[in-house]
């Protein structure tokens, strides 16, 4: 008797609380008086989980069409990218693609440039919208330097190199940044790539040693924000893969 009490405690603990209850009610042999007085309590039914939904998929993008539309007649954006350097012919019209102007919107046209299918919308179409101010706040001036003097109360330089941008050769010049096509090194090129981006020459560029990155940063760019531009009602150049 004590080991078949000991089976049958053993087997009571091992059962889950809602059927050890079961058990113990019946067990009561139908006292109705017995369940009034000293009910047992159920436990409450664990909420069962949300399932987790299941992410949208993003588009992915080709953006071969991006870089090989052209901007100029017979100039495509990988020409301006590809070597990354700012061209200018004197015998044309001053501005975007050729130079640019101390007023150009550059990084709004850029950014146009290698987002937007220039067939539908100009070089201009995000430079026109009302979330830039239409002019500089301090007029240019009409001579060199051109730009206005710098306001409120900068602080008097002392020390500094001795550099003497008049006299002193280029051997002297240290590159720190490549300020070719504005937004190219910035933009299109990712960080593990700036040093060696900066380190390198147009004619690295023109080898073909940063198209890779150049398009995988861009492809990166268009895949996140190809959706907002046709939410804005803009047709991006890329297209879906």
């Amino acid at each position: 008797m004590i080991v078949r009490a000991r089976k049958t405690a053993a087997l009571l603990a091992r059962l889950a609380p809602v059927t050890l209850a079961a058990v113990l009610v019946s067990g009561c042999g139908g006292d109705d008086d017995y369940m009034k007085d000293d009910p047992v309590m159920m436990p409450s039914p664990s909420p069962t989980p949300s399932p987790t939904a299941t992410p949208t998929p993003t588009a992915s993008y080709d953006v071969t069409a991006c870089l090989t539309q052209e901007v100029a007649p017979g100039v495509a954006v990988a020409d301006l990218v590809v070597p990354d350097t700012l061209t200018l012919t004197l015998s044309g019209t001053s501005g975007f693609p050729n130079g640019r102007k101390l007023a150009d919107p550059v990084i709004d046209v850029t950014l146009a440039v290698i987002f937007l299918d220039l067939a539908t919308h100009g070089a201009g179409t995000l430079a026109g919208l009302p979330l830039n101010p239409p002019e500089n706040d301090v007029a240019f001036r009409s001579a060199f330097p051109y730009l206005a003097a710098a306001q409120g109360s900068p602080p008097t330089a002392s020390g500094g190199s001795g550099f003497d941008f008049r006299s002193d050769g280029a051997a002297s010049y240290t590159r720190v940044d490549r300020m070719g096509m504005p937004a190219v090194a910035t933009a299109l090129i990712g960080s593990d790539q700036k040093n060696a981006y900066n380190d390198a020459d147009p004619a690295d560029d023109a080898n073909g040693d940063f198209v890779d990155e150049l398009t995988e940063q861009l492809t990166g760019l268009t895949n996140a924000l190809a959706d907002d531009l046709v939410g804005a009602g803009l047709t991006p150049c890329a297209t879906e893969a």
